[in-house]
């Protein structure tokens, strides 16, 4: 029997029940027949999607019908329900609203039309109760107000018994047809809103119908032309479906401010051309951290009046977590205080995996100081370099903004003595969702531990193993407990390798599930192996089939389903003990990516290492873009290629404005940037008492999925590109997320340290760096420096940045001091200049509890790198 047909059977043995008006006596017109349909799948031939439901089981499709199960004993009504988001409303407008509905053995239910946040006012609602034998329900009103998203929720809970509920048949009929959504995309030139660097790449993209080349001007803030050309045709753009070309100005290399693009018509907006473009957008999007804190009253005067807020989660009610937190029943008997970390996303939720990979790139930005030449010994991200309650003590502040989150991940670690002791808990959230807005010490709901698993736990391992090495200059004591759950948690991963977070797991907060872990093993053996130097987590990582993959997919180099790549940046970075050859090799992956991402980008239209095709546009896309530049900058930062900064460079362009929909999705960035991202914090959209996102959070971006009602509704149909909305109804295209805006700092930190992106100066120095002796807490150093330049050397500063706990103890023929894990050595007065040719040796004692000693990468003479001999 098809699906049809079961359904009028269905329908033949039904009880229909009419109900008419908003209030008693009321009277309605009758609603024509061919009204608009509002609600999507509602005869569920599309499966599940776009329905949701919480307190209940899973959905699914039984017979035609959605079918769930509620547990008895639920206190209310509104305890479980099953709903549809974005419902469009006309104040005014007559509605019908139908479904077929039964319940097994039998209750009350009631489908309320509401506003889906607070204080979820209703427009209108019927009571029906279900049986066994399928019931018609039919209810008319009138539109009380105007909704372009209400939610139709069916209310199935508050029975003493478990039920189980069969909707078919849901349909709102009435209103009018929505309009076709045509996006306010601007003038037709497309630049990057911020700006460009004065000697980087300078790009932008007209939308036009010619197909001949046209002519372009650079104007001044003043009017003044300042340069000319002619654009390129590059035909349809596939991402967008545009007909487009584009213009080159990276000749043009003087800064100024508010200057515009000018061709066929049309004015870019304006922008700026400056080596400072991107201090403060470095700056902002690491500030996003501070305002996702849970556990700790927000600071209005670090961040702004607007953004303070009491602690969230800290057991005051209504709160009720997180300092002494319970498992989902069945899962385990002990209870874990694990306050802090970050809030992840738009909701309340805390998440091993995305929290793992987040505080991995605000780690790998700061340990990219160490080895970076335009990093400038990580000066910029130092101590009181960012709006912290920890500023002032003495420690880089994105250390203290990672340590936040890293002491939530070490409490979310099963203690000794419990089952499965040293597997990390995959998430802590709400046990249902709530609704926008919420601030976090407002939330309601119970909180709960969610099953261990490997993933989690081997995030937890990488991670802390990063910090055992990153902390040892500042925090011995900090950095040894994150040693050794490092260890333990790579050793619980081991004994427990197939223990995988479900799917299904999803009511209340995301599911972040992922059956295969190779990858995490692989990523967790690299970074316990550079912190620790042991000889078994070598075997076990070039024993890992990724150890010679290709491990960086086009569609995203990586992210927190995929961190192979983490493991291969480092090892390619972070000075180590492999053989010459073999790290050369890693190298070579790294920069033969970088190249397939340089060709991506140069095809498109829009400049972005991201293939055009809708499967590279998915959930969290803008990241996926930006975590392949990371890749072109550590290229960068590998071989000193300017090819590589240029296109980590032009892919800021991308980001900020020169797109098809002519947005910035950075919030506070640009002329025209996203501001209503999907978060229960800053929900101004919903209520203007509440602020916008903080300048310097990245919306998710294009998702060509439109994995949410909102964006299914409005964008079907769409172009890759333009499968975004600026709505916070839209969860999967312009939701805020913490490994979105790691990325954003971690490229944002690049940028800034471009400053002008002038030439690459050559070397004019050749050092060897020599470790003569070394014993189980210290060794024996001498350092030679050579003048490979075309004149002498008055004076000197060699830099570089040991890797772990290293000291300085003694030293001579220079001057030696240690700031954290950075060593500067000067010259003396009978040694400060280096003839052209000539060398000067000096040595120094060290001491270690036991770190590895490897060579230095980067040793700068007077801020330019030598070359390494």
């Amino acid at each position: 029997m098809t699906p049809s047909r079961r359904r009028l059977t269905a329908l033949a043995a039904a009880t229909t029940l009419v109900l008419t008006g908003a209030t008693a006596g009321a009277a309605h017109a009758a609603v024509p027949p061919d009204a608009p349909e509002q609600i999507r799948n509602g005869d569920f031939s599309a499966g599940t999607s776009p329905w949701f439901s919480y307190g209940t089981g899973d959905l699914g499709v039984t017979d035609g019908r959605l079918c769930t199960t509620v547990p008895g004993g639920l206190a209310n009504p509104w305890d479980a329900g099953i709903g549809q988001d974005a419902v469009p409303l006309i104040a005014g407008a007559e509605y019908e609203l139908s479904f077929d509905v039964s319940a097994n053995p039998g209750a009350a239910l009631t489908a309320v039309l509401q506003l889906g946040s607070a204080p979820y006012t209703t427009y209108a609602s019927v009571n029906a109760t279900a049986t066994g034998t399928p019931q018609h329900v039919t209810r008319t009103f009138t539109a009380p107000a105007d909704n372009p998203a209400a939610q139709l929720i069916f209310q199935v809970g508050g029975s003493p018994q478990a039920q189980t509920f069969c909707l078919d048949n849901v349909s709102l009929r009435g209103g009018e047809a929505a309009p076709p959504y045509e996006p306010d995309t601007g003038p037709r030139v497309r630049v990057n809103q911020v700006g460009y660097l004065p000697g980087g790449p300078k790009h932008a993209t007209l939308v036009t119908d010619a197909t001949d080349p046209l002519p372009w001007q650079l104007k001044s803030a003043a009017g003044t032309v300042v340069a000319g050309g002619r654009t390129t045709p590059r035909g349809v753009d596939p991402a967008s479906a545009q007909h487009v070309q584009t213009v080159d100005f990276s000749s043009f290399r003087t800064p100024g401010i508010g200057y515009t693009l000018v061709v066929d018509g049309e004015t870019s907006h304006p922008f700026d051309i400056s080596g400072t473009l991107y201090d403060r957008l470095r700056v902002d999007a690491l500030q996003f951290f501070y305002a996702q804190r849970s556990g700790i009253p927000i600071d209005g005067d670090l961040i702004g009046a607007e953004y303070a807020r009491p602690a969230g989660h800290l057991g005051v009610a209504p709160n009720q977590g997180d300092t002494d937190v319970p498992c989902q029943p069945g899962v385990c008997d002990h209870r874990l205080d694990v306050r802090g970390g970050w809030y992840d996303a738009g909701d309340h939720g805390k998440y091993v995996v995305n929290g793992g990979i987040a505080t991995y790139q605000l780690l790998n930005a700061f340990e990219r100081t160490k080895t970076a030449e335009t990093a400038g010994g990580g000066a910029a991200l130092g101590d009181s370099t960012l709006r912290v309650p920890e500023r002032g003590n003495q420690v880089p502040d994105i250390l203290d903004e990672a340590r936040w989150e890293l002491e939530f991940l070490l409490r979310m670690q099963v203690p000794a003595g419990q089952p499965l002791a040293g597997m990390a808990h995959h998430k802590i959230h709400d046990r249902n969702w709530t609704g926008l807005p919420l601030a976090p010490q407002g939330d309601p709901q119970p909180r709960e531990l969610h099953p261990p698993s490997t993933a989690a736990t081997l995030n937890l391992a990488a991670v802390a193993a990063q910090c055992a090495r990153l902390f040892a200059p500042y925090d011995a004591a900090f950095a040894a407990r994150c040693a050794t759950a490092a260890r333990t948690a790579y050793a619980a991963a081991k004994a427990h390798p197939k223990i995988y977070a479900s799917a299904a797991d999803g009511n209340g907060g995301g599911a972040y599930d992922d059956t295969n872990v190779t990858d995490e093993f692989y990523w967790a053996a690299v970074e316990l192996w550079l912190t620790t130097g042991e000889a078994a987590y070598l075997t076990d990582l070039t024993t890992s089939p990724l150890h010679t993959a290709e491990v960086f997919d086009a569609g995203g180099a990586f992210g927190w389903q995929s961190v192979a790549a983490l493991g291969r940046l480092d090892l390619a970075t972070v000075p180590n003990g492999l053989p010459a050859a073999e790290r050369a090799r890693i190298r070579a992956s790294v920069t033969a990516a970088a190249d397939r991402y340089l060709a991506t980008l140069h095809g498109q239209a829009y400049g972005l290492p991201l293939p055009g095709d809708a499967g590279a546009y998915v959930w969290g896309g803008n990241s996926n873009v930006i975590n392949n530049a990371v890749v072109l900058a550590t290229a960068f930062d590998l071989t000193r290629d300017a090819r590589y900064r240029d296109g980590a460079v032009q892919t800021a362009d991308y980001l900020l404005g020169r797109n098809a929909l002519n947005i910035s999705y950075v919030t506070g960035w640009g002329e025209h940037a996203a501001q209503n991202q999907h978060s229960r914090i800053f929900a101004h959209q919903l209520d203007p008492n509440l602020p916008h996102p903080p300048a310097g959070s990245l919306a998710g971006g294009p998702n060509a999925a439109l994995q949410d009602p909102y964006a299914a509704n409005l964008l079907a149909g769409c172009q890759p590109m333009f499968c975004y909305v600026d709505d916070i109804n839209s969860y999967s295209t312009n939701e805020v997320a913490i490994n979105w805006n790691s990325a954003l700092a971690w490229l944002a930190s690049f940028l800034a340290d471009q400053r002008d992106a002038a030439a690459v100066p050559a070397p004019t120095c050749a050092v060897t760096y020599t470790t003569h002796g070394s014993w189980p807490d210290g060794f024996n150093t001498q350092v030679t420096v050579r003048n490979t330049g075309k004149s002498a050397v008055d004076g000197w500063s060699l830099r570089w940045a040991f890797t772990g706990d290293q000291q300085v103890q003694g030293y001579w023929s220079a001057k030696v001091s240690q700031s954290g894990a950075t060593v500067t050595a000067t010259n003396e007065s009978w040694n400060a200049r280096i003839a052209l040719g000539a060398e000067i040796t000096f040595g120094l004692i060290g001491s270690t509890a036991g770190s590895p000693n490897p060579t230095p990468t980067l040793i700068t003479l007077n801020g330019v790198a030598c070359t390494l001999s």
